[in-house]
């Protein structure tokens, strides 16, 4: 096949999904595929430069990339692309709406509260909170922007930081209990693994820096390993998902609770999905076969 690779983008994480790319350019098996790297700077780009493939890699993240936008223009031109469909991207890309689904599903996911750009940080909303709390960009990724405070002095602070990246922010309560990322792909469950920061929390540094964090085969009883799966495979189905995801989940006294899905997780040489797939003996170019067969 020849395979356009879509990196770069318009948003925040446009140098991840540069890195992302590039893996996967270097890593597709060039004796089976032709493969095309494409950069885009600009929206308009995308059905101009995806001419004449037989299918698009998407490695991009964030807005334009995980919204949906991207996935809409391609299926107006009948491209197969990887991934999931337009309504799981924009749904999984909204924080809130995402958890919502979760709610409504009877998924535990923590407690939150979103707050507007202009919105005022009322004595209601400050009732709700309970602290720690995490501060987010509601369709953010990559823990840009995202802060985990433990006093109401820099609560307005973080939240006017979050917002100068998205109109709407998510403050949401800390979970402290064990994390964990599951990958799916095809709708099973790859090898579960348990992440622990150097930082306080895992945020962009400790995703993105050598050494930041410790991410390994997650050790756990049978009992809980059943209930995680279960709830993943839950999700994937009530999300509609397809091709791949990655669900980041907490666990506290037994209890799991759902971050958030991620449609198109990280594919850099530190990301968590290429680290599950080796821990089945797979490489990477053995998991980008299966990443494209699936989608």
């Amino acid at each position: 096949m020849k395979i356009g690779v879509l990196m770069g983008g318009v948003s925040s994480e446009r140098e991840i999904s540069i890195q992302s790319g590039e893996e996967i350019v270097k890593y597709l098996d060039h004796n089976k595929h032709e493969v095309v790297p494409i950069v885009i700077n600009e929206k308009y780009e995308v059905l101009q430069r995806v001419k004449g493939l037989d299918f698009v890699f998407i490695a991009l993240h964030g807005a334009f990339g995980e919204d949906g936008s991207v996935q809409a223009l391609l299926e107006s031109i009948g491209m197969p692309y990887s991934g999931c469909k337009v309504l799981t991207s924009a749904i999984c890309m909204n924080k809130e709406q995402t958890k919502r689904v979760l709610r409504s599903e009877g998924i535990a996911t923590p407690s939150s509260i979103r707050i507007r750009k202009g919105e005022e940080l009322s004595d209601d909303i400050l009732q709700k909170l309970q602290l720690p709390l995490v501060i987010k960009p509601n369709k953010g990724g990559s823990s840009i922007a995202t802060f985990l405070i433990r006093s109401y002095e820099s609560l307005q602070a973080h939240i006017e930081e979050a917002l100068l990246f998205d109109e709407e922010v998510l403050l949401e309560n800390y979970i402290e209990g064990r994390e964990y990322t599951v990958p799916m792909i095809g709708g099973e469950v790859f090898p579960i693994l348990e992440i622990k920061p150097k930082a306080e929390f895992f945020n962009y540094e400790a995703k993105y820096t050598q050494d930041g964090a410790e991410e390994f085969r997650a050790h756990l009883t049978k009992n809980l390993e059943e209930a995680i799966c279960t709830v993943a495979k839950r999700c994937w189905e009530v999300f509609d998902c397809k091709g791949y995801v990655r669900l980041d989940i907490i666990v506290k006294e037994q209890k799991i609770y759902v971050l958030e899905l991620n449609t198109l997780p990280g594919m850099t040489k530190n990301s968590l999905l290429p680290k599950s797939a080796a821990l089945l003996g797979k490489s990477y170019t053995e998991l980008l076969e299966d990443m494209i067969r699936y989608s």
